[in-house]
C-alpha cells in the first residue's frame, strides 16, 4: 500500500500548466489567480485582452507565471491556437478550467437563432473542443491531467425565469463531464465539474439588475463571492482528488433549499 501523508490534501500545483477560459472577469479571473498562487503557470484566455494583460501583470508581480491569450470561444481555430500558445510558453497543458459562458436572459420562444448559436457555441461547443484538444495532447505525451468544467445549479432546477437554454447548456456540461471522464479514465485524465449556485459575478450583476436583490429569496440571505469556490477548485485540480473523476459538485450555499425565482 502506498504511503500517503496525513491528511492527503495537497493543493501544490508547482510545475503544472493551467488554461482558464473566461479569465478576464468574475469566476474565471478568481480561478486564474488561485491556480497561480498555488504554483501553476496559467494561460489566461478571453476576448478582452486588456483585462488579461492587467491580470497577468498582477499575477507576475505576486510571483506567479501568467500568459494573456486573446481567444473568441466561438472560433474553433482560436481554441486550438490558445492551447498552442500555452504549450509554447509553459509546456503541455495539464489543467483545463472550462469557465467561459454566457446567459440567454430570454424566453425560449423569443430567442433569435444567433443567440441560440452563441449560447450553445460558448457554453457547450467550446468546452467540448478545448477538452478534446487538451486530452489529445495529454494522451500523446502520456501525462495525466485535470479538466474542470463549470456547470450550474440550473442543471438541477429551472423555475421559468427566462434562462431555459442556459439551463440546457449546463446540463450538457454535466453530462459531458460524466462521459469524458469515462472516455479518458485509461489515460488518468480526471474530468469533473463544479455546479455553482448564484455567486457575485458580472453575469449575475446583470441578472440582479433585472430581478432585484435576491437575498430575500435564499435560505442564508446572502450571495456568496468567488473566493468561496477556491477550495473546490483546488481540490479538483490538485493531487488529493486523484481518484475523483466524473463528479459534478454542487456549491450553492443552500440556495436550492428555498428559492422563489
Amino acid at each position: 500500500m502506498a504511503d500517503f501523508p496525513l491528511p492527503n490534501a495537497s493543493h501544490d500545483l508547482a510545475g503544472r500548466v493551467a488554461l482558464v477560459t473566461g479569465a478576464s472577469s468574475g469566476l474565471g479571473e478568481r480561478f486564474a489567480r488561485v491556480l497561480a498562487a498555488q504554483g501553476a503557470a496559467v494561460a489566461l484566455c478571453a476576448r478582452r485582452i486588456e483585462r488579461l494583460e492587467a491580470l497577468a501583470e498582477e499575477i507576475e508581480e505576486a510571483g506567479g507565471n501568467a500568459l494573456p491569450v486573446q481567444m473568441d470561444a466561438m472560433d474553433a481555430d482560436a481554441l486550438v491556437a490558445a492551447v498552442d500558445a500555452a504549450e509554447a510558453e509553459f509546456g503541455t497543458v495539464d489543467i483545463l478550467v472550462n469557465n467561459a459562458g454566457i446567459p440567454d436572459a430570454k424566453r425560449a420562444h423569443k430567442m433569435p437563432v444567433d443567440l441560440v448559436d452563441r449560447v450553445l457555441g460558448i457554453n457547450v461547443r467550446a468546452p467540448w473542443l478545448l477538452s478534446t484538444e487538451v486530452a489529445k495532447r495529454l494522451i500523446d505525451a502520456k501525462k495525466p491531467g485535470n479538466i474542470v468544467n463549470i456547470s450550474s445549479t440550473a442543471h438541477y432546477r429551472y423555475d421559468g425565469g427566462g434562462a431555459a437554454l442556459y439551463a440546457v447548456s449546463k446540463t450538457a456540461i454535466a453530462r459531458m463531464t460524466e462521459t469524458l471522464s469515462t472516455e479518458w479514465a485509461f489515460a488518468n485524465i480526471n474530468v469533473n465539474a463544479i455546479a455553482p449556485g448564484m455567486f457575485v459575478s458580472e453575469m449575475t450583476d446583470g441578472m440582479f439588475e433585472r430581478i432585484g436583490d435576491p437575498r430575500e429569496w435564499v435560505a442564508r440571505k446572502r450571495v456568496p463571492v468567488p473566493a468561496q469556490l477556491d477550495s473546490t477548485l483546488l481540490y479538483l485540480c490538485g493531487p488529493s482528488s486523484e481518484c475523483v473523476t466524473g463528479a459534478v459538485i454542487k456549491v450553492d450555499d443552500g440556495q436550492s433549499a428555498r428559492m422563489k425565482m
